[in-house]
């Protein structure tokens, strides 16, 4: 996975450390039977260290929050299920280096936090609760909302919006165009925006619209959605490094 293991695992530890459940000494003189448990640290060093921690279980276990019970944080600490997220990351991030080495898996890994901002803020909070079609979806219409807003308009969307907008024509008043490059009227030109409208089409044709209206899916595998979110990444990144003609 795209993340510096030898720091997640460092600060996993210095989590568990300050989360560490211990019985407090009875003051001199005194004989307590109370089964309360504190933290090692204190209140204010757990919730910073928690602050980074949670992103790193949203990369390394997506579903933690969900998957990991939580019924031990009012019964015996507010930070059980953390505790318990924070263990399972670090079992997994020692082992995946290891894993992939031994399986002869060196391939280049996908992080959907790389890919362009847009995809990713749509996606995002779906993506952490195991949603992915729905992830999917919301990714692409961050990127038709990202799209209308940079070319100004409202009455077209997906399909019809990417194709008159990535058209070869001259602009036109209330119709105004993206231009991947200098529009100096080679083949290389008209090839780009040809391919820039057909690629948007097989998006929102062939990804979204499937999603969206087709009632009774199962769930997206997780590796199939990472695809397509890449998809749109690409897109989003066209659209984002166009020029706009008027």
């Amino acid at each position: 996975m795209s993340i510096d293991i030898p720091w997640a695992r460092a600060e996993l530890a210095q989590f568990l450390k300050l989360t560490e459940l211990y019985r407090q000494p009875d003051p001199p003189g005194v004989f307590s039977i109370s089964s309360h448990l504190s933290n090692r640290g204190k209140q204010s060093e757990i919730v910073a260290s928690a602050h980074v921690v949670e992103q790193i279980l949203d990369r390394v276990l997506p579903r933690w929050r969900t998957e990991v019970p939580a019924g031990h944080n009012k019964s015996v600490n507010r930070w059980y299920q953390h505790r318990e997220a924070a263990q399972r990351a670090d079992a997994a991030l020692q082992r995946d280096a290891d894993v992939r080495d031994r399986l002869g898996d060196d391939a280049p890994q996908l992080s959907a936090a790389t890919m362009h901002p847009w995809v990713w803020s749509g996606a995002r909070s779906l993506w952490q609760s195991g949603h992915f079609r729905e992830a999917v979806t919301a990714a692409a219409k961050k990127v038709n909302a990202e799209m209308q807003n940079k070319v100004g308009r409202r009455d077209a969307s997906e399909t019809a919006l990417f194709q008159s907008v990535f058209s070869k024509d001259d602009p036109r008043p209330g119709q105004p165009r993206l231009r991947l490059r200098p529009d100096d009227g080679s083949d290389t030109f008209r090839s780009v925006q040809r391919g820039a409208a057909a690629f948007a089409e097989g998006c929102f044709a062939g990804i979204r619209n499937p999603h969206s209206h087709e009632d009774g899916l199962p769930e997206l595998p997780e590796n199939e959605a990472l695809e397509q979110l890449a998809a749109f990444s690409v897109l989003a990144r066209w659209v984002d490094a166009a020029s706009l003609a008027t």
